[in-house]
């Protein structure tokens, strides 16, 4: 019987001695990042002036609450409030403690929420930036606690709420408490709307689950990042339950903007403007 490699030449280990080394030098992520959209290779540091958004196509990547607060909030402004405030394990979740622990560390956070009061151009106004580092920004009991609280003294000060959203839904570990933060939230921004005063919602990169069922649809405003998945089930699940293939673009900002779901899509470098403008709007007609 032949063998494959036959006629094949012996390697000579000689042969290798003199021979150039043509692999690529390896890249360091913390100079360049990948776009995973259009691959192309962007400098950290330009990458960043450009608020995270990618120069060749515009993808938004996803940043983190404290790079948010950077963006949107006036240098010297921002005042944390119940920084302190976390979640425990109300049920006796298995091992939630060591998952609490881990998030903790991986985002630099007590809870996927960061929550305070600040100026976006001059206006004043309370903000909430949703972590997704932390457990993907689920929603247990103490991110409820945070924002119930935030429209709780934003009512008692007559101040605007910007809430940036972003989270994976509800947090199972804590079972039927973590739902329940849904109609606890709701009711905080029933009372604060029923006074007059004025809610912008941020959707981001992703917004699902029980966060979307809830406060993240509940804004006098809604403004979405482009190209974020924002839905109550993900597509996976849709497209398994229904047994059908959803469209493309199924679920994304530009697709509820056409249905009529969210009000603007906004490009994150000019989001703090738009911001700006809406609750001076809403300051001027509140005092006409």
């Amino acid at each position: 019987m032949l063998t494959r490699n036959l006629f094949r030449r012996p390697r000579i280990k000689l042969e290798d001695a003199g021979q150039v080394d043509t692999q690529l030098p390896e890249i360091p992520e913390e100079l360049y990042t990948a776009c995973p959209v259009c691959k192309a290779m962007s400098a950290a540091d330009e990458l960043r002036k450009n608020a995270s958004v990618c120069p060749k196509c515009g993808h938004h990547f996803r940043i983190s609450a404290r790079r948010r607060v950077e963006l949107f909030c006036d240098e010297g402004t921002f005042r944390e409030m119940w920084p302190s405030l976390h979640g425990e394990n109300p049920i006796g979740f298995p091992d939630y403690e060591k998952k609490l622990s881990h998030a903790r560390e991986q985002s630099g956070e007590v809870e996927a929420v960061v929550t305070g009061e600040c100026k976006i151009g001059g206006e004043s106004a309370c903000v909430f930036f949703m972590e997704p580092s932390f457990m993907m920004a689920s929603m247990g009991t103490a991110v409820g606690e945070k924002i119930t609280r935030l429209f709780e003294y934003a009512f008692e000060n007559s101040l605007s709420v910007v809430g940036f959203c972003a989270s994976g839904g509800a947090r199972m570990q804590e079972g039927i408490l973590s739902l329940m933060q849904m109609a606890k939230t709701t009711g905080a921004i029933k009372r604060h709307s029923d006074a007059g005063n004025f809610f912008i919602a941020v959707l981001t990169d992703p917004t699902t689950g029980g966060v979307m069922a809830s406060f993240a649809m509940e804004g006098d405003v809604t403004i979405a990042e482009p190209n974020a998945l924002i839905g109550f089930a993900g597509p996976r699940v849709i497209e398994q339950t229904i047994r059908q293939k959803l469209e493309k673009g199924f679920q994304r900002s530009e697709f509820l903007l056409e249905k009529g779901f969210v009000d603007m899509i906004c490009d994150r470098r000019e989001l703090k403007e738009r911001l700006r403008a809406l609750l001076r709007l809403h300051r001027k007609e509140a005092e006409a």
